[in-house]
């Protein structure tokens, strides 16, 4: 059993002792720690807060105790149901609140949760206040309304719509050429949150469309991290030849993967290349991606006359970052788009909509629309770590062994060659280091982050 806290929120596992799991008394503590930061540092005074969960077996528990926690602390929620990430993220500004929590574990396994928090802004807390909420947290610093003071408790059911409605309303989705083309797709949704929202998007934009898992049970198909090894159900019904494309999300629906009319993944970190592809195309200007993301948005940017930065991995750095540089669009390789025009996180029905677009105006198949995109592969390792390693120390080894080369440290190491790069960095969530690295061919990848990783293992005898 395991309970993981962080800047970005908690999450855990069901059931279990308290203090070792996601469980009703952490609930409340953590829950009491956010009410708490935000009524102290809130720029705004509605006196609200949004409340969103995907489908997970747990999330009614979850929501209860999370609902009641904030009318015990004075807050009156707006109770949003069953809605995606982004969903619940733009409905804090529409429902004008204070901030907002989504109860989602996003792509872990059926048996974890997680509350993740949100500013005014709906956008994720940062480094700073996600360490306030931690530290009221652990000194229990908190103190709960008096009977006259109670919060209110209010359902509303329309934002789903009213999400729908933002994305069809945004300049680049070309609705018109999507509906004249004619296109019938089918999506995985994952027995979650998707089931609900994907339909309708699709049945707006004038797209016929099949959904596998549609019934958002949280019981899981298969393993819910939309990577190809657990997508084979919709890849074989790809290869029928019905569709012309396939459409693959997580529990939350803010990670977004494509397959292509042949059955073949389009590649997810290519998910964000070609959307933002079409957006340069039209809107000139940077971008940005986290640190292990594909160099191919960096080809794809400069071609288009604009600028390419690196954020340190995590939604909120690259979102720092995107406000910093300008970009008109980024987000990271695993398939999250961040389209500043609508709101500031990652989110799948903006990337459906402008990839549905981009696909209509070039009359294109998809395999043909990823064979213009610069190519690249990507290969992930990992060294396991023991509880004397000292990763600080064999980090700046490494980044002095490769002084020669273009360095970049925010986040682990990442050594840029002329045509390939590989990023070490420790995780967060477990004792390892991860490393990534790219090049032209799968083959040459692998070979360079295993070359890398031998050169860590020789520093450790």
């Amino acid at each position: 059993m395991t309970l993981i806290k962080s800047i970005s929120g908690i999450r855990g596992t069901i059931g279990g002792k308290a203090g070792d799991t996601l469980n009703p008394l952490d609930i409340v503590k953590f829950t009491s720690a956010y009410a708490t930061f935000i009524r102290r540092s809130a720029e705004t005074s509605y006196n609200r807060i949004v409340v969103g969960r995907d489908a997970r077996i747990s999330g009614e528990m979850v929501r209860n105790v999370v609902c009641g926690t904030l009318i015990g602390m004075g807050f009156d929620v707006v109770d949003i149901g069953l809605a995606t990430t982004p969903t619940t993220e733009l409905a804090v500004t529409m429902a004008q609140a204070d901030g907002g929590i989504i109860i989602t574990a996003s792509h872990n396994p059926r048996q974890w949760n997680a509350l993740k928090l949100l500013n005014a802004k709906g956008e994720f807390l940062t480094k700073d206040d996600g360490n306030m909420v931690l530290e009221i947290a652990e000194a229990e610093d908190f103190e709960y309304a008096d009977v006259d003071q109670l919060g209110h408790y209010t359902r509303d059911d329309s934002f789903n719509q009213r999400h729908i409605d933002a994305v069809m309303a945004l300049s680049l989705v070309d609705k018109e050429s999507i509906r004249k083309a004619g296109f019938s797709v089918c999506v995985d949704a994952i027995n979650s949150v998707g089931g609900i929202i994907l339909p309708q998007l699709l049945d707006q934009l004038g797209v016929s469309h099949h959904v596998l898992n549609a019934e958002p049970t949280g019981d899981f198909a298969h393993n819910p991290e939309p990577l190809e090894r657990n997508l084979t159900g919709i890849m074989d019904e790809m290869r029928s030849g019905k569709y012309d494309l396939g459409i693959v999300v997580d529990p939350d629906v803010d990670r977004l993967a494509f397959i292509c009319e042949d059955g073949k993944m389009f590649g997810e970190e290519y998910t964000l290349v070609s959307v933002a592809d079409y957006v340069l195309g039209r809107t000139p200007g940077n971008t940005v991606s986290n640190l292990s993301s594909t160099r191919a948005l960096r080809d794809v940017t400069l071609k288009h006359g604009g600028q390419y930065a690196a954020a340190a991995v995590g939604e909120v750095n690259v979102t720092t970052k995107m406000k910093e540089v300008g970009a008109v669009i980024g987000g990271e390789g695993n398939g999250g788009v961040i389209y500043p025009e609508s709101h500031y996180g990652r989110d799948a029905l903006v990337g459906i909509a402008l990839f549905l677009s981009s696909l209509a105006q070039k009359g294109c198949k998809v395999s043909e629309l990823r064979a213009e995109m610069p190519e690249y592969c990507i290969a992930k390792n990992r060294i396991d770590l023991t509880p004397d390693t000292d990763v600080d120390a064999i980090l700046e080894k490494v980044k002095q062994l490769y002084a020669d080369q273009q360095v970049n440290d925010i986040d682990g190491v990442k050594i840029d060659f002329p045509d390939k790069w590989v990023h070490l960095r420790k995780s967060n969530t477990e004792p390892i280091i991860r490393v990534y690295s790219e090049a032209a061919t799968i083959e040459e990848a692998d070979k360079l982050g295993k070359d890398i990783m031998q050169v860590v293992y020789d520093m450790q005898g």
